[in-house]
């Protein structure tokens, strides 16, 4: 196959977004996404070393969507508009949620998103420890929201396997409860930020 002229970093995770949310994360190759673009595999490797690279690209356009301009309203809502978009951009693309956890570091839209984040806390009187301290919470509690909602949802396997077992009955009976609750990602989201105000 021919080798198209240029390919850009957008290009390469567009292909690669795209064989992840048609076939699956497993499915995601280097050979995938050459195919995906219409070239040799081996032409794949002038642009990107490896695998992981790919993944890297796919998160950073995933969460290059997020928009980080902030609404005019008071702080926790800001930031609760700010932390919905991040979850709402992940959540449309399933099969990728596993990436958007292991590569984050490497992605500059996400360090444009905490800066936007940090921005309103510095603005309301957040500032050293305690502006670490926010952060920290906010994505832990995004990060871990994403996961179960995706990956652990209420209405899985697990939470059956768990409402069946005797040798811990509230946690089974709190299982059983589970289907008909909502995932709870706003209401666990304005907990944090009232912890956050206190």
């Amino acid at each position: 196959m021919p080798r198209p002229k240029s390919l850009t970093p957008e290009a390469l995770a567009a292909a690669a977004l795209a064989v992840v949310d048609r076939d699956g994360l497993p499915a995601l190759s280097m050979r995938a996404v050459a195919q995906e673009l219409g070239m040799g595999t081996m032409s794949l490797y002038r642009y990107v070393r490896e695998k992981t690279e790919l993944e890297a690209l796919v998160v950073d356009l995933i969460l290059s969507t997020v928009d980080v301009e902030p609404p005019e309203a008071p702080w926790p809502q800001q930031v609760t508009v700010l932390v919905r978009r991040v979850r709402d951009a992940v959540a449309a693309h399933p099969n990728a949620v596993v990436l958007t956890m292991t590569h984050r570091h490497r992605s500059a839209a996400i360090s444009r998103w905490s800066e936007a984040v940090l921005e309103v806390l510095a603005a309301n009187g957040f500032s050293g420890p305690r502006r670490v301290v926010a952060l920290r919470c906010l994505l832990s509690y995004l990060i871990g929201a994403v996961q179960l909602e995706h990956l652990g949802p209420l209405t899985g396997p697990s939470t059956a396997v768990m409402a069946g077992n005797a040798e811990f009955p509230l946690l089974a009976e709190t299982a059983r409860a589970a289907p008909a609750v909502d995932h709870g990602f706003a209401r666990g989201l304005a907990i944090v930020l009232r912890g956050l105000e206190g």
